[in-house]
């Protein structure tokens, strides 16, 4: 068991060593010296173990035939396949969420998230804190809709890979060409899910959740092609050109 000052030094360890790997401190394949980072993070080798387990269960570490956990490197087939995962399941919670709504009040939440959303016209430095924090809110709300623990388990698991999340891509969208549309486009998504949930129109709700992935696809696959809004892809440093 861990004490309680060990727990706290193994959550911080976790997020620094999650952002080092996703700003591309540490190359692919590169190995992770349990001594070097005890330094480096400063902190003893109980949390850097914990962080090291924890992002290996993510899936941004792996480990080698030696038990050393090395850096691991993503292919576009693998970032489209996590993206396309992540679709079918937001699908699933979209269309669950209309099969299993009783009454109108359950949508109030998603509802007040959506129209705080609305609210932010442009993302910018200033803005971009919240419009991320509320877009990953309405999309735990939608899974909160589906009544289904074993499904936001699953939800939670792919969007720990820094491509899949619904908010990967929030700054490196609003510096492509025709990101107000974009934005505006993703915006109507989200209030056609909420429509189609509450008409509980199931087939509808899933189709336009996944495709509200697919523009995330469309997204980031725009973005790693510009050398310098790849830059603003967290995990970028990751994806084999």
């Amino acid at each position: 068991m861990y004490t309680e000052n060990e727990a706290t030094q193994a959550g911080r360890a976790v997020l620094a060593l999650r952002e080092l790997v996703l700003k591309g401190q540490f190359p692919p394949g590169e190995h992770l010296s349990e001594p070097q980072l005890v330094a480096r993070l400063g902190v003893s080798r109980t949390p850097v173990r914990e962080a090291l387990s924890r992002l290996a269960h993510e899936g941004l570490l792996y480990t080698a035939g030696t038990g050393r956990y090395r850096v691991r490197e993503f292919t576009m087939s693998d970032v489209r396949d996590a993206i396309e995962l992540r679709g079918v399941l937001e699908g699933t919670a979209a269309r669950l969420a209309a099969e299993r709504l009783t009454k109108a009040e359950e949508l109030e939440s998603i509802r007040e998230v959506q129209a705080r959303l609305d609210a932010i016209k442009h993302i910018t430095v200033d803005t971009f804190g919240a419009y991320m924090e509320l877009n990953e809110s309405f999309h735990a709300e939608l899974v909160t809709l589906a009544k289904s623990a074993m499904l936001r388990r699953s939800i939670e698991h792919v969007k720990t890979l820094p491509f899949a999340s619904p908010s990967a891509l929030v700054f490196a969208r609003s510096k492509l060409p025709r990101a107000a549309e974009m934005i505006l486009l993703g915006q109507e998504q989200h209030h056609a899910i909420i429509e189609a949930v509450e008409r509980g129109q199931g087939t509808r709700a899933e189709a336009v959740a996944r495709e509200h992935a697919q523009l995330s696809r469309r997204n980031l696959e725009t973005s790693l092609a510009d050398a310098h809004i790849r830059n603003y892809v967290p995990g970028s440093p990751l994806i084999l050109a």
